[in-house]
């Protein structure tokens, strides 16, 4: 019996099953054993994996040349010495292990174990191993399973094949099935090709991916090219064979079902011992999977980035209302009898009013807008909203509803989210001219680890779901893909700002959601709306307003704006509406004047300069002062104050820049009485 507690295993299996490409070579020789050991030979001195032939005490006896690219050291560097000289330490027992397992024909397929590279890094493996009871020796492969082999590895490699064909060519050929297996079961597609051009070998992994047979395969040019793309690629090719060169590139292939698929292609040329080229070796990979995530992220990326920029504009942009609002509000009051005047300081006051509904679209759309969550039953809300786009869309939509009873609770805006549905039912509307019909349906849905694998942006779990469906003119992909971005719009001019679906984006993400849309021109369009199942017990949020008057009695105000002429104006305004106004222009000094004054309430920025904002500023001044009310301002608010603030002063209320004179009157009477 050997002594299996000191083998060590090492190998050449793969991370995915080994490719067997090696019996069809060997086929391709049969007639020749000599030649067919060569060329079994070439796939080891050239295989990007590490193989090892390794004795029953755990000695290497071969080690192939990708011993260098991978661990750094020379195949005679290992050759004699023990693998536990190279393995990294904690894993020396559980190779032990495997080597047992492997010595009493258990399998060893696809364990990792770690060895460390000659500059001391460590290099993770994946390993495949077999015992040769008539050799008394162990067969290995292993993957680096840290990187992608590049191309100018495998063209380096090939390289190696010219020189090296003539060695051991006996101890090759008992790796021989161990080879043909790892060809078989490798995760590229490989095949080979004559110097015409035709193919001689074409693996099992290359009929999974391209779903043409070795038999339709074998003697022609790949299958996979319609008469337009062979006669480029026969151009293509020749230039390859005249230069014997090796290379790599990303393209589109068909598959046989009509496929599209992005894949990338690695090619060599294959020499014998005398350097008479024998063909062209192509692996592929199939990379639409990588690259549709690319695309993901890159489009998540950039709506972010647009998201940031658009919310600050809109900050800025709220804080110049706030003044020309506030002040056209004063001079108003001003004026007495000046129709004229009047009419003036109207027409202003409009425009600068539809100027605050466009930031408050961009905050939307940046997921910065104020929101008001409640509980809410799907199906009731959208029951709701349909009895009044009934009116909206006009008798020639018909409208359908296929309302789940069991549909999970949710948290989320109700305005904002009827905001929502009637933008997309109106889009649905103008896409459906001569009439159609809106289907909309709710019910559960769970996202599970495989669509969040396929949608970068999405967590996983549970969401109730809207599904909103019309049978309009649809949109191509190069339209869809742009649809939530702010100002796109395919409306003719005049017919639309391009905010409404952007705000929809914003407000479903604000709302820790997720949106996506399904269409094809001519037959119709899907939007997908999922919100997240609310916890047990998750309470509603009152939002209605309690009756105040809109006077004050002499209560101290203390007004924090950094924006010099905004504070201005909140002074003349609160002065206005009967409150004793004190003023400061940052944290610091509303922390000295709390100190000294007795405040009823606290009115606040979020967003100033410095170390502490407003949301820290109400923290310090409620913990000090915890009968102290606060109102908070902001052009740029969170989504949840109570959230930010905490339970000493969970009722703060938010007002939104750029605010009326009445708006603000209302909110303080409210806090006070």
């Amino acid at each position: 019996m050997p002594d299996t507690d000191k083998v060590i295993v090492d190998g050449s299996g793969t991370a995915s099953d080994p490719d067997p490409a090696a019996a069809k070579l060997a086929l391709a020789g049969a007639s020749d054993p000599g030649h067919a050991h060569e060329i079994n030979q070439r796939i080891f001195e050239t295989s990007l994996d590490l193989i090892l032939v390794v004795d029953r005490r755990g000695n290497f006896i071969r080690v192939s040349p990708s011993a260098n690219a991978i661990l750094g050291f020379d195949p005679d560097e290992m050759v004699g010495r023990s693998a536990a000289e190279f393995l990294f330490p904690e894993d020396l027992q559980r190779t032990r292990d495997e080597m047992r397992r492997a010595r009493y024909g258990e399998s060893t397929r696809n364990f990792e174990c770690r060895y460390v590279h000659k500059s001391g890094e460590v290099v993770p493996l994946s390993w495949t191993g077999v015992w040769s009871e008539p050799a008394q020796q162990y067969f290995f492969i292993g993957r680096d399973i840290t990187q992608i082999l590049a191309g100018a590895r495998l063209a380096e490699q090939t390289r190696e094949l010219d020189r090296r064909v003539q060695e051991r060519t006996v101890e090759l050929g008992r790796t021989n099935r161990l080879l043909n297996a790892i060809i078989e079961a490798a995760p590229l597609s490989i095949f080979m090709l004559d110097p015409a051009g035709n193919v001689v070998l074409w693996t099992a992994s290359a009929e999974r991916l391209f779903g043409y047979t070795a038999d339709e395969a074998m003697g022609a040019p790949p299958p996979y090219l319609d008469n337009d793309e062979l006669v480029v690629w026969r151009t293509a090719f020749a230039r390859t064979v005249a230069t014997a060169s090796s290379g790599f590139n990303e393209t589109h292939r068909t598959r046989r079902d009509g496929t599209r698929i992005d894949v990338s292609v690695t090619w060599a040329p294959v020499h014998d011992e005398d350097g008479t080229l024998l063909g062209i070796m192509y692996a592929i990979a199939d990379v639409t999977d990588r690259r549709r995530l690319e695309n993901q992220l890159r489009q998540s990326q950039k709506m972010e980035a647009i998201g940031n920029l658009t919310g600050g504009l809109a900050h800025d942009f709220n804080n110049m209302l706030g003044v020309i609002l506030g002040n056209l509000d004063l001079a108003g009051e001003l004026l007495g009898e000046n129709r004229e005047a009047a009419e003036l300081v109207r027409e202003a006051n409009e425009a600068a009013a539809t100027s605050a509904e466009l930031t408050r679209r961009l905050l939307a759309f940046a997921r910065q807008q104020p929101l008001r969550p409640e509980r809410i039953a799907l199906s009731e809300l959208v029951s709701d909203v349909v009895r009044l786009l009934r009116r909206t869309l006009g008798e020639n939509i018909e409208i359908a509803l296929d309302l789940a009873d069991d549909v999970w609770p949710v948290v989320a805006d109700p305005v904002q989210l009827e905001s929502a549905l009637t933008n997309l039912a109106t889009n649905a509307r103008d896409a459906m001219p001569k009439g159609g019909k809106l289907l909309i349906t709710t019910g559960n849905r769970r996202l599970d680890a495989d669509y969040v694998a396929a949608h970068v942006e999405v967590t996983q779990g549970d969401y109730a779901a809207i599904e909103i469906t019309d049978t309009g003119t649809g949109m191509p992909p190069e339209i869809a893909e742009h649809i939530f971005e702010p100002f796109f719009t395919t409306k003719e001019q005049g017919r639309g700002t391009g905010l409404g679906l952007s705000m929809v984006f914003g407000f479903i993400k604000q709302s820790g959601g997720h949106i996506n849309v399904y269409s094809e021109p001519g037959v119709g369009t899907t939007f997908r709306l999922y919100l997240p199942r609310a916890a047990a017990g998750t309470a509603a949020v009152d939002a209605s307003p309690t009756a105040a008057s809109p006077e004050g009695a002499g209560e101290t105000v203390l007004a924090v704006e950094d924006n010099p002429r905004l504070r201005r104006l909140v002074i003349r305004q609160l002065s206005q509406l009967g409150y004793r106004p004190l003023e400061a222009d940052g944290p610091a000094a509303a922390l000295a004047i709390l100190e000294n004054e007795k405040v009823d309430v606290l009115f606040t920025d979020i967003v100033m300069p410095g170390p502490i904002d407003g949301i820290a500023l109400a923290d310090q001044a409620v913990r000090r002062w915890p009968g102290l009310k606060v109102v908070f301002t902001s052009g740029f608010p969170g989504a949840n104050i109570d959230d930010q603030l905490g339970p000493r002063a969970s009722g703060a209320r938010l007002l939104s820049k750029p605010y009326r004179k009445e708006e603000l009157a209302s909110l303080l009477s409210e806090m006070l009485y």
